[in-house]
């Protein structure tokens, strides 16, 4: 940290406002009427539309309180009979280390407060650099200005004119006439997101689920957007401009996309959620609101294992506990899902509902088929074992498996065993014999459909023939 940042505070400012108009700038919201419109991965774009005194022919006219994120090169503006000139951006903002940096060469005054007397003292002196310090000269002398603990405190004759107490946009428009009109700025902007959240209730004895679905907005942009009408856009353009992040891949949570129109406005390949009212979306601040609220969703819970290729497992393993529902319309959700984290929740004994796992989900269409793990079972075990592996001849080779699966719960549960690896090193992998009738998911994975007794196990017994 900057020797200087413990140092110019308190600062007084002496005649700043006659210095420097930028600094008699109305304390307030200088925006219009806003319209945010906010597209996953971080980027959104901002419609402001003033009303502005514009004289005839060429003007400088300002517009504080853009967003400190803006991308300048995407600036729009519009206003009748008007045209732009130019336009900057000014986004060195106001503070005592950027007072300081733009004082070098200028001369500021030291007070000091002697601590046994309280008497103080008044010093000029002229900022010679700024550079992991200040180094001062006062008359003949060069001084460091310390951070020694002595009460100092620095006085700036002004405020220089291109730092600004907010993010302000400069623009030079040519005017055919005089008058005050509407003006609409439009430009994108990074630092404004928004994700969807899903709160569920699962009722595992009524094999439901109450879902209810939240749009988390984040504002990092250094600006309050005020009573600004909001648009969220489900879907990520390309050449956004935004800052890669990393985010986790999302698991295969979607078994099968549905084919159903969801009841919702469409923007060419992006589904639409207008906030239904106006609302303020404050700088560093995180806000949700309400989208989705759907009760007595048809769901049950299966468990799941799968095996990456074949081998023999020295341990038994825990089974993923997955809640499977729909989004269609006839017995589902009835809507089109934007990413988010689902998070599960179920009552105990005592009525209480109680966190049980989480997971992501991708864009959704309506009428998919999803299975969300929400975390290891405790005891539904898998083991599975290589009974046997030979040579049939020089390019043919067979394997023959051994899948124990058990259950220590009171109730029969099914345990859906997939085998993957099928075509993972081989050219074609068969399966020859298997104790009961498999499903073939693609050419790399099979899977078995096993119900398991009450505190009881089950066997699957499966041979493969692999030719390279």
């Amino acid at each position: 940290m900057r020797a200087l940042a413990g140092i110019c505070a308190p600062v007084m400012l002496i005649g700043a406002v006659a210095a420097c108009p930028a600094a008699a700038q109305d304390a307030g919201n200088a925006q219009g009427e806003l319209s945010v419109t906010i597209y996953n991965g971080g980027q959104s774009l901002v419609q402001d539309v003033r009303r502005l005194a514009i004289p005839a022919g060429r003007s400088r006219q300002e517009f504080p309180d853009v967003s400190a994120q803006i991308r300048p090169q995407t600036v729009s503006f519009a206003a009748d009979d008007t045209a732009i000139v130019e336009q900057n951006f000014d986004y060195d903002l106001l503070s005592p280390n950027a007072l300081m940096d733009k004082a070098v060469g200028e001369t500021i005054t030291l007070l000091r407060i002697n601590p046994a007397t309280g008497a103080q003292t008044s010093e000029r002196a002229k900022v010679l650099a700024v550079n992991g310090g200040v180094v001062l000269q006062i008359g003949s002398r060069i001084e460091v200005l310390r951070d020694d603990g002595l009460p100092v405190r620095v006085i700036f004759d002004k405020i220089p004119p291109n730092l600004r107490a907010k993010p302000t946009l400069s623009i030079t428009v040519d005017s055919d006439r005089a008058g005050t009109r509407p003006a609409t700025l439009s430009y994108l902007t990074s630092g404004l997101g928004w994700s969807a959240d899903y709160v569920s209730l699962y009722d595992e004895k009524a094999g439901t689920i109450d879902v209810q679905g939240w749009v988390t907005l984040t504002n990092n942009t250094g600006t309050t957007f005020d009573n600004a009408r909001t648009l969220l856009v489900a879907g990520t353009p390309s050449g956004s401009g935004a800052t890669p992040r990393y985010r986790p891949r999302p698991q295969a949570n979607i078994r099968s996309a549905g084919t159903e129109s969801a009841p919702r406005e469409q923007l060419g390949d992006y589904y639409l959620y207008p906030l239904p009212e106006r609302t303020t979306i404050a700088n560093a601040q995180t806000k949700q609101v309400s989208f989705l609220d759907v009760s007595k969703v048809p769901a049950r819970k299966v468990y799941e294992f799968t095996l990456g290729g074949f081998q023999t497992m020295t341990e038994p393993a825990s089974a993923a506990s997955v809640i499977k529902f729909t989004s269609s319309a006839d017995g589902g959700l009835g809507d089109a899902l934007p990413a988010g984290t689902v998070r599960f929740y179920q009552r105990d004994l005592r009525g209480d509902p109680q966190f049980i796992g989480e997971n992501r989900i991708g864009h959704t269409p309506m009428g998919s088929e999803l299975g969300l793990a929400t975390g290891e079972a405790f005891d539904v075990k898998v083991q599975a074992t290589v009974v046997s592996r030979e040579r049939r001849s020089s390019t043919v080779w067979r394997t023959s498996m051994s899948y124990r699966l058990t259950s220590a719960r009171a109730e029969p549960v099914t345990l859906d065993l997939t085998q993957r690896g099928l075509d993972w090193y081989w050219d074609e992998t068969r399966i020859i014999t298997e104790s009961m009738k498999s499903k073939r998911l693609d050419s790399d994975g099979a899977q078995w459909s096993v119900t398991v007794p009450a505190n009881g196990e089950a066997t699957v017994t499966a041979t493969f023939e692999t030719r390279y």
